[in-house]
């Protein structure tokens, strides 16, 4: 199984703590994942995160419906949390969220590591979940700006697919 790394980083002029509470709220993944995926969550509310917490999604991808489960598998406020994916479309997802002080604000950090299912027609649709992912995270980098209220044109990004 050929494991993929995602990485972006996004620096809003904010205290690392308000960041991080943005990221705290559960119910901020539906504000910052594209209205196309259809994302839903199940885990009755509000969600208490912490190490162990299970989250439970609903979403659709290219129009199919899937349930995704996520385990909490760090929880080290206010500078990192990570999350791995129990049960859904991907073979692996380790979806790790850091949070550093500088430049005068926060720099969200994340790293995705994922392997696709069914080798070897995988690498046939590699290309297009690359695309994919290109595409839902920076729609989340902009709405992240704007669910911390922050004008885009004071954040500065990058995206690795």
């Amino acid at each position: 199984m050929a494991t993929h790394v995602l990485t972006a980083d996004l620096f809003v002029p904010l205290p690392r703590e308000r960041v991080f509470a943005f990221f705290a709220d559960a119910e901020n993944l539906e504000r910052i994942t594209p209205p196309e995926l259809r994302f839903r969550i199940l885990t009755p509310r509000p969600v208490p995160i912490h190490t162990g917490a299970i989250i439970d999604y609903r979403l659709s991808l290219h129009g199919l419906p899937f349930h995704w489960k996520t385990l909490i598998t760090a929880w080290e406020p206010p500078t990192r949390f990570a999350d791995t994916q129990e049960r859904g479309p991907y073979a692996k997802w380790v979806h790790t969220h850091e949070f550093e002080d500088g430049d005068g604000g926060t720099h969200i950090r994340d790293r995705v590591e994922y392997a696709l299912p069914l080798a070897p027609l995988s690498n046939i649709a590699l290309p297009i979940v690359k695309r994919q992912l290109r595409r839902i995270f920076t729609y989340r980098q902009e709405a992240c700006a704007r669910g911390l209220g922050v004008d885009p044109s004071l954040t500065r990004g990058s995206l690795s697919v």
